[in-house]
């Protein structure tokens, strides 16, 4: 039985703001495989009544019991208990909660192909005060699927970017890049555009690291002595990759329409472009992974928990690309 299950993230953030609002929205009921909330029911009443909105909360002990959405109701999954929470203020002691919630959603998706996992933004911060070696979704989830490598691309109806890295320091990005890196991405991406977005021939854009892509080793010898040399390589396997482009033209109307992946090299390389032109309306996907999973592409938003102001549009986003990634 297909489903998609949905991990709310920070308990203190506005995760749990977003499934109650969307829950009455039309894309509830139009939504065809049972979504199931994985957290505690009291943390679920007690902000929808902060954000004045009437959720029915229906407990279930198997997921394969879950039935059909209906408008206002949430079916919850208890992993494990939540502490009180205040909206807004995060607590350490919350973060055992948030990662074993994550835990169980992505064994229930590796033991249950038929299963998406949609995420909920979580706080750094705080999980790292738990465990000091997360670094991000896109890591946990390859750590627990056990997957030799994985991508992060986020995705709008405008632009899709990848990255060679992802939450790492700036300082560290240039060491980190080598060949056998960028040829790993860059074929999890190609493969996963072609299977999970039905993309025949992929055209994928490569950002160069440097300024002006190194202008021949003017200004960097990345380009030069590890771009280029990896984009050789991919291209003899048959992928179309372009050589290294100067990140200030690549998102110029000459390469945006006919690009359906970019790959930048770092977080904020590519992510400000795509969050300028979509944000709200895009969402996180992790490729090279044996799941589905779909995300928000924003983060906690403490200042405006437990109020009426969060936007559910990600969200909505990333459910309806997680029922379409699963049929």
């Amino acid at each position: 039985m297909k489903r998609i299950i949905y991990s709310p993230g920070e308990p203190a953030g506005i995760g749990p703001d977003l499934i109650i609002k969307l829950s009455h929205s039309k894309l509830w009921k139009s939504i065809n495989f049972p979504i199931i909330t994985i957290g505690d029911k009291n943390l679920f009443e007690a902000r929808a009544k902060l954000i004045n909105k009437r959720i029915k909360i229906i407990e279930i002990d198997d997921l394969t019991k879950a039935n059909k959405n209906r408008t206002g109701t949430l079916q919850i999954f208890k992993v494990i208990k939540c502490v009180n929470v205040k909206p807004g203020k995060l607590d350490k002691k919350n973060a055992d909660y948030v990662l074993k919630n994550l835990n169980f959603s992505i064994k229930t998706c590796i033991s249950h192909k038929s299963t998406a996992l949609v995420t909920g933004p979580i706080s750094k911060e705080n999980i790292i005060s738990k465990n000091k070696n997360f670094s991000g979704h896109t890591e946990y989830i390859q750590q627990i699927t056990k997957s030799e490598d994985v991508l992060m691309m986020l995705a709008s109806e405008k632009l899709r970017v990848a990255l060679a890295t992802t939450h790492i320091p700036l300082n560290k990005v240039a060491k980190k890049i080598n060949q056998k890196l960028i040829m790993s991405k860059v074929e999890i991406l190609n493969k996963d555009l072609k299977k999970k977005f039905g993309i025949k021939k992929p055209n994928i854009k490569i950002l160069g690291l440097n300024p002006h892509a190194g202008e021949n080793g003017k200004i960097g010898n990345e380009e030069k002595n590890i771009l280029v040399p990896a984009i050789k390589k991919l291209r003899k396997k048959n992928i179309n990759v372009s050589y290294p482009i100067s990140a200030d033209t690549a998102f110029s109307k000459k390469y945006l329409s006919n690009t359906d992946a970019y790959f930048g090299m770092y977080h904020d390389q590519v992510l400000p472009v795509l969050k300028a032109l979509s944000f709200g309306k895009s969402i996180n996907v992790t490729l090279g992974v044996p799941i589905v999973r779909t995300s928000v592409d924003h983060g906690v938003a403490l200042d405006i928990a437990g109020s009426s102001n969060s936007d559910t549009s990600s969200l909505k986003l990333a459910f309806e690309s997680a029922e379409n990634l699963i049929k």
